[in-house]
């Protein structure tokens, strides 16, 4: 296990419980304070979001975020922040990590036959993680001489010292972080308090309460799922034993009707999570042959038609292959059939401005993502495409003001705004501005050290003593939570 945990990746300074449920005793000691679960969670998060396995789609983003955020709100004794994030993996799997963290993989979107499956899945990592299970678990391994917590900490501890990490470059932290989850071995007792808590969550936010054990009932018969991948990988994480799936089948049973959600955009998500997770041009083809497949002859679901939403995702789905492959011709052909039968949505509208980039036609796209963004003001990939066309064409001052004004609608959910915003600030002369915006993005991914760098270059820069000033604050404050950070990590390698 300490060969398994070797979190640490690169930091660049560069541009870059129902009273039904059993009791599970006293939570974990202070030692793993809620506080201090939280920060593990976002060390690990802070390299996480550097792996190659980390999905940044801010469609795929707020999809997941919207989902947690529903299931949370309705934790037994409240839920601690949730954050509900994509993982690029062909596997059937999910895992929750420190603090409230919780990786979906692509892999189980796919192999779904609801929305309410995924949500199953994901308000019961959520109740492990409202239930302080995963810190018991941590903190029991650590009592009983097992040294993953020491080994996380010793690994992340050279991710907080500036220029520390450098030859782990290309460690998958998630896999890592599925690794830790696998050797928590949750007990028999904490899966049937997750279960429980879990269906309650599902019911409550809308959701139907018998998807749970519909996606839990796919995965105990191991059928082959996702293209004969199986589904073994949660399974063996969580094993599904006859009292917990006869216990969740008659909890549900005790409800009245079933929750419904609208589910046009999980087909939309499923269908862009099939092509996400095809690394490769033949998995690329093999995905665009499967959707091509469910366009035209989409198989009885439950002995349901299929629906409109579903079929128009999945022709979606066959233009995001071909313009992967760069075919913008086949791409524009795809959607066309996506739109024929839905015409209002916005994946395909987002889809049809990113096969107008694809042909140069910046002009035509910025057209198209502005009219988007003022339809569906809540995109945040709208803004991304009008931010990225307006660059382009050369037109950064227009893309800083456009930018700033998103910023202040979303001051912390997209830290690509302000990527992007110091990359057109650099190009008007900003520069020492250009630094200090760079800086906040860094903080916001938890990179410490790379925006301490960046404001270190601003102020070298400055000639302004008041600008100077303000730097120095700023470095004096990330100096400060560096130095707690480390003092955190140490307490815990030893």
């Amino acid at each position: 296990m300490a060969c398994a945990l070797s979190l640490v990746l690169p930091c660049s300074s560069g541009w870059a419980q129902p009273s039904a449920a059993p009791s599970m005793g006293s939570p974990a000691s202070a030692e793993l304070s809620p506080a201090v679960e939280r920060k593990l969670g976002e060390a690990i998060m802070t390299q996480g979001r550097r792996d190659p396995e980390y999905i940044s789609d801010p469609d795929m983003s707020q999809y997941l975020e919207n989902m947690g955020r529903k299931l949370g709100a309705y934790a037994p004794g409240g839920a601690p922040q949730i954050e509900v994030f994509g993982v690029r993996n062909p596997e059937i799997n999910a895992f929750a990590m420190p603090g409230g963290f919780i990786g979906v993989h692509t892999g189980l979107i796919v192999g779904s036959g609801s929305e309410s499956e995924v949500a199953g899945v994901v308000a019961h990592e959520i109740a492990h993680v409202t239930q302080r299970h995963i810190a018991r678990g941590l903190t029991q391994q650590r009592q009983s001489g097992h040294i993953a917590l020491a080994s996380i900490a010793a690994a992340l501890l050279a991710a907080v010292v500036p220029g520390g990490g450098q030859a782990a470059m290309g460690i998958a932290a998630f896999g890592q972080a599925a690794a830790i989850d696998r050797q928590l071995g949750f007990s028999r007792e904490a899966e049937q308090e997750a279960d429980r808590n879990g269906v309650e969550m599902l019911r409550k936010a809308g959701y139907d309460p018998s998807g749970m054990a519909a996606m839990f009932g796919r995965l105990s018969k191991a059928s082959s799922l996702n293209e004969g991948r199986g589904g073994g990988a949660y399974v063996s994480t969580h094993p599904l034993s006859l009292q917990r799936m006869s216990d969740m089948q008659n909890r549900v049973r005790q409800y009245g009707p079933a929750g419904s959600q609208n589910e046009d955009e999980y087909w939309f998500i499923r269908a862009k999570s099939r092509v996400v997770q095809a690394v490769d041009p033949r998995a690329l083809r093999q995905a665009q042959e499967q959707l091509e497949d469910e366009a035209r002859t989409p198989a009885q679901h439950a002995g349901v038609a299929p629906t409109v939403a579903r079929r128009a995702a999945a022709w979606y789905g066959v233009s995001l292959a071909a313009l992967a492959r760069q075919d913008s011709a086949a791409a524009a052909s795809a959607l066309t059939q996506a739109q024929a039968l839905m015409p209002q949505s916005p994946y395909i509208e987002l889809q049809r401005v990113d096969i107008e980039l694809a042909r140069k036609q910046v002009a035509s796209a910025l057209k198209m993502a502005q009219a988007a963004h003022k339809r569906w003001p809540q995109r945040r990939s709208f803004v991304l495409r009008t931010a990225q066309s307006l660059q382009l064409l050369g037109r950064d001052t227009e893309a800083v003001a456009f930018l700033n004004a998103q910023i202040k609608r979303w001051p912390q959910q997209e830290p690509e705004f302000y990527k992007m915003l110091a990359m057109s600030q650099d190009r008007i002369g900003e520069r020492v501005q250009a630094r200090q915006t760079m800086a906040i993005y860094y903080e916001k991914l938890g990179a410490l050290p790379s925006a301490f760098t960046q404001l270190q270059q601003a102020r070298a820069m400055s000639q302004d003593f008041y600008v100077q000033s303000q730097i120095d604050a700023k470095m004096r404050e990330l100096s400060s939570r560096i130095a707690e950070d480390r003092r955190l990590l140490e307490r815990f390698r030893s």
